[in-house]
């Protein structure tokens, strides 16, 4: 992608965020509920792609798009009194439109899109926020609509779950899905995807706040 590319999807992920910062999970006393910690799954990307940036959808080395629908994912990363972790890493990865992970196990659904990245990396900034664009997920035979996230804070800490798109209907049959404690811990995970027409014709966004313990 240009500079210039990069700037202007830079300035509208940071056009959402600027109404998408407080964290919707709380619990009380100014406690927030911790996110859920779930498997990374056998497709974290064995060698990472060329290009990991926030922008999945648009690879430097291919002329057009990737397949799906343009979703901006945006948050903040913060701990249980709500306090911003800044510098915060974040990785990203997912399958694209036809249900494959850029992983040299998953063979087995169809031709991979060449023009989805698969993985992205962030850093939060000074208020624990981050975005991302990427594809609304999609399912594959045996799973929900999901993406994976890994986030490692300054000072070590690592956390490992996945985000799920509300609304699905086969969410409710999705084995991790299933496993996850209480409403509470699906509520944690589970985004509403809206219309974003300020991104994209036809484009969604969600917010995925992210709360250490």
């Amino acid at each position: 992608m240009t500079a210039m590319g990069r700037r202007s999807i830079l300035q509208g992920g940071l056009a959402i965020l600027g109404h998408a910062v407080l964290p919707t999970a709380r619990a009380g006393d100014d406690v927030w509920v911790p996110t859920p910690a779930q498997t990374a799954g056998p497709f974290y990307p064995v060698a990472l792609p060329d290009d990991i940036d926030q922008d999945l959808i648009q690879i430097a080395t291919q002329a057009g798009p990737a397949k799906g629908i343009v979703t901006m994912i945006s948050g903040r990363v913060l701990d249980v009194r709500g306090t911003p972790l800044a510098g915060a890493q974040i990785e990203i990865w997912q399958c694209d439109a036809n249900g494959r992970y850029i992983h040299s196990a998953d063979s087995g659904r169809g031709l991979s899109d060449p023009g989805f990245q698969g993985y992205g990396r962030a850093v939060t900034e000074s208020d624990g926020s981050y975005w991302f664009r990427t594809i609304r997920p999609v399912p594959y035979t045996g799973r929900t609509p999901h993406i994976h996230f890994t986030v490692q804070t300054r000072d070590g800490r690592r956390l490992t779950t996945q985000m799920y798109v509300a609304g699905e209907g086969s969410n409710a049959r999705d084995c991790l899905y299933r496993r996850l404690p209480n409403d509470a811990a699906r509520r944690s995970l589970t985004v509403a995807l809206v219309p974003a027409p300020q991104v994209s014709p036809g484009a969604l966004e969600g917010r995925f706040d992210i709360i250490f313990a």
